[in-house]
């Protein structure tokens, strides 16, 4: 199985100092960029995001075998907000990488390719793999070189991957992350809708709402003072990618948090998470009826729930202070109203 599931010269001055900067030549502070125009940035920027419905389906009962793995190291320039652009540091080009979905017991033959234009040395940290760091001590990949470890699973859960290259914090903020889904033998329940997405933080070279292309400052990195929040690597990429659902399906989200310095408690508005499986854990049963679920910097977490009224689900991390710095997305549920549920009174 395969997890891959301005003017010339103004541009050119910014490529040179982003190069500079990407390298540890300079401090990130140290130069100013010069702006491209927003139009320039929409035009030229990718969207990073990874869609929330962009992974692979249930595994089918079957005894353990040999699952291969390929993750590509893929330094991307992508559009952060409307104006500006971001350098990230990605698995497969998105944030965050695939969602990798094994059996417990399976052996796992991870390939990790750092591709020839990378600028940094990147690896792979599985949390779902004992020893040697998680495979990081193992896939430390210099440009255009190919790493190989093999490991077996054998806890089954829902755990997080990351970059492992010092300074680890960087390479996490810069967007290199993501699940790992340790399915149990005898599968999870049956769900009609699964949904992927993650929280993030990125520190940038300017301030919150700076325009033009923006580099990582591993200043504010290491002082946990973050210029955005976001899911999916990006302002308003669950806006972009809403989560869509009808009223009466069992909607299945798998949650991780990258960090690198803050927790998240994640909650929709309007809904009760049925079900909530904390810190990944699938060998113990399930939390049941919360308005959010709590999760730490490097942690994960799962929630099932049916939508018993149709509309706008807003996701919000509860901290609600950081919708202010770029986070939020929906869920939108189509169907038939229940007046029983709930219905505007009139007012006297």
């Amino acid at each position: 199985m395969h997890a891959r599931q301005g003017a010339p010269g103004s541009r050119w001055r910014n490529t040179r100092i982003l190069l500079l900067l990407l390298s540890g030549i300079v401090p990130a502070m140290s130069l100013p960029l010069g702006r491209a125009s927003e139009t320039e940035t929409r035009t030229l920027a990718a969207d990073i995001s990874r869609d929330p419905s962009d992974l692979p389906g249930p595994l089918p009962r079957r005894a353990p075998k040999l699952v291969r793995i390929d993750l590509q190291a893929r330094e991307i320039e992508g559009r952060l907000t409307d104006g500006a652009t971001f350098r990230y540091w990605t698995f497969d080009g998105k944030v965050p990488g695939p969602f990798l979905r094994i059996r417990v017991g399976d052996t796992v033959e991870v390939h990790l390719l750092n591709e020839p234009g990378s600028r940094m040395v990147h690896s792979v940290d599985l949390h779902a793999a004992w020893g040697y760091s998680g495979g990081a001590t193992l896939t430390q990949a210099a440009p255009g070189a190919e790493k190989v470890f093999t490991f077996r699973a054998l806890n089954p859960g829902l755990y997080l991957y990351h970059c492992g290259t010092p300074v680890i914090s960087q390479h996490i903020a810069n967007g290199m992350y993501g699940l790992i889904l340790v399915e149990p033998a005898a599968g999870l329940p049956k769900a009609d809708r699964e949904f992927y997405f993650m929280q993030g933080e990125i520190y940038t070279s300017g301030p919150f709402g700076a325009s033009g292309p923006l580099a990582s400052d591993l200043s504010k990195i290491l002082q946990a003072q973050p210029d955005y929040f976001v899911f999916n690597g990006s302002v308003g990429s669950l806006l972009r990618h809403p989560l869509r659902a009808r009223v009466g399906q069992k909607v299945r989200i798998y949650f991780g948090n990258a960090g690198p310095n803050f927790s998240s408690n994640l909650h929709a508005l309007g809904a009760i998470f049925e079900r909530i499986y904390e810190d990944g854990s699938i060998a113990t049963p399930p939390m049941e009826n919360s308005c959010s679920i709590f999760v730490p910097a490097g942690g994960a977490g799962f929630v099932e729930f049916v939508p018993k009224v149709p509309g706008t689900y807003p996701l919000v991390d509860h901290f609600f202070a950081r919708q202010e710095k770029g986070l939020g997305g929906e869920l939108l549920v189509t169907g038939p109203l229940d007046p029983t549920i709930i219905h505007e009174g009139n007012a006297r």
